[in-house]
């Protein structure tokens, strides 16, 4: 690619108004790029200069609020991340993000995933409840302790991890990539102790064990961030609390006695 290059580029379109159309359409824009023009700049330009009602969705165009996640070329991107001329195509085609109910155009609904985000509480838990309401100090963390989690707690939510999600396609009560890798990054932080509490959401018929490690999620993650190396090791942290559980539980019934009080059980 030429430094100072600037091509025609035709941009095929996804349109859709479930409030007024029957089904989608696809309209064809054409428009000049040179080698700084992203997506999501051409689809801006398209909207001021050729077609208003166009919709989508951006906010920063930094990559990172995740707003505007989209299909470019058949794979999820982020519009402001993604370079024209780099995609190598005389035609680039936009469409909506898999896996999400369509609001309008290129803007998908992410109700799902928020409501799934809150059952598996994405925030520090604490045995001490008054001190984690009015804590007193800091929560001290080592730099060892920060490693165990810190490449999983970058994610943005812009979603495409649960876009290109096989089992999600499927599957839509699945807790998807995202969901399941936050609850690793909050599980394994030194400073909570809330697995318990997630467990109900993680340790069931659609939580991290419908993940078959397709691994289609960390392909497209645009931080880099290993979504199905996460999973995975949820898996481990939550068999080992549960074997741990299980036998503790089995030590405690094997010293107990049908006439013994609590003060007689042997830990």
């Amino acid at each position: 690619m030429m430094k100072n290059e600037v091509r025609k580029i035709k941009f095929k379109v996804f349109r859709f108004n479930p409030a007024v159309d029957s089904s989608p359409t696809w309209k064809i824009y054409e428009i000049e790029a040179d080698r700084s023009l992203t997506v999501l700049d051409a689809l801006l330009k398209i909207k001021e200069e050729q077609d208003p009602s166009l919709s989508v969705r951006y906010s920063c165009r930094q990559a990172i609020c995740g707003s505007c996640g989209m299909m470019i070329n058949g794979k999820q991107r982020l519009a402001c991340f993604t370079r024209v001329l780099e995609l190598n195509s005389n035609t680039v085609v936009v469409e909506p993000l898999n896996n999400y109910p369509i609001i309008r155009d290129l803007v998908t609904d992410f109700s799902d995933l928020f409501k799934k985000e809150k059952a598996i509480k994405p925030y520090i838990i604490r045995d001490d409840v008054e001190e984690m309401l009015n804590p007193t100090g800091m929560y001290l963390q080592k730099p060892e302790e920060l490693l165990e989690y810190i490449q999983f707690a970058d994610c943005i939510e812009c979603g495409l991890c649960s876009s290109a999600c096989p089992t999600y396609s499927t599957d839509s009560l699945f807790l998807t990539p995202m969901i399941l890798n936050k609850a690793y990054r909050f599980s394994v932080d030194s400073r909570d102790a809330g697995l318990a509490f997630r467990l109900p959401a993680l340790d069931s018929e659609h939580g991290c064990w419908r993940c078959h490690f397709a691994a289609a999620c960390s392909s497209v993650c645009p931080k880099g961030i290993d979504p199905a190396k996460s999973i995975q090791l949820l898996k481990r942290l939550i068999t080992s609390s549960t074997i741990f559980k299980r036998t503790r539980k089995k030590e405690l019934q094997m010293v107990s006695r049908p006439h013994a009080t609590e003060s007689t059980i042997i830990f």
